[in-house]
């Protein structure tokens, strides 16, 4: 009998009896030859991940979509300009959850975040560069109507200039939060 016997079996009834909560992913005791995994490793490391993950889709979603803005895009340019904000939106929304579960359920506990003041300026960076991000999703929604009609959205150098420059001030914000959870990680901002 190998340490998976009943491993799916665990986590299907975890899944359904816990409504679909990330705590039942825990495996006490598990082991394999050559890992060990203690309890509550694994929804700590798979919160983690998708933390990371939906950051690095965050920055990917941005960088493309910098890359793709310009005056009178063709239609799939357009299209996929639109697609990659909504990517980006559903990133950035994970991105918020995952962060949230850290601080409250799976990290190094709520009072190592909450008493850094590098925490909230990463919160702060982070809110600012949404807040900055609905300029161009509310463009991106406004180019929906035109291509939903097989038209080709109005777009002027002027407005893709501006697109470009709130892309651009976006990408540094995002850039400088892994910096502050890199100072935050070891230890910078701690008091006392």
């Amino acid at each position: 009998m190998s340490a998976l016997d009943g491993f799916s079996d665990q986590i299907l009834s975890g899944f359904l009896l816990q409504g679909l909560s990330l705590p039942a992913l825990s495996l006490p005791g598990l082991s394999l030859p050559g890992f060990v995994f203690p309890s509550g490793v694994l929804p700590s490391a798979a919160v983690a991940y998708v933390h990371y993950l939906s950051f690095m889709v965050c920055f990917g979603a941005l960088v493309l979509e910098r890359r793709l803005i310009k005056a009178d895009p063709a239609r799939g340019e357009a299209i996929l300009m639109v697609v990659t904000d909504v990517v980006y939106g559903i990133a950035a929304l994970s991105v918020l959850v995952s962060g949230i579960l850290r601080v409250l359920h799976y990290g190094q506990g709520s009072v190592f975040y909450t008493e850094n003041p590098l925490f909230w300026w990463k919160v702060g960076v982070y809110l600012a560069v949404g807040a900055l991000s609905l300029y161009p999703t509310i463009t991106y929604i406004l180019w929906a109507i035109p291509l939903r009609k097989g038209e080709l959205p109005q777009v002027s150098e002027a407005l893709a200039t501006r697109l470009r420059w709130v892309l651009n001030i976006e990408l540094a914000g995002f850039a400088t939060i892994p910096l502050l959870a890199t100072l935050m990680a070891r230890g910078v901002g701690l008091p006392g």
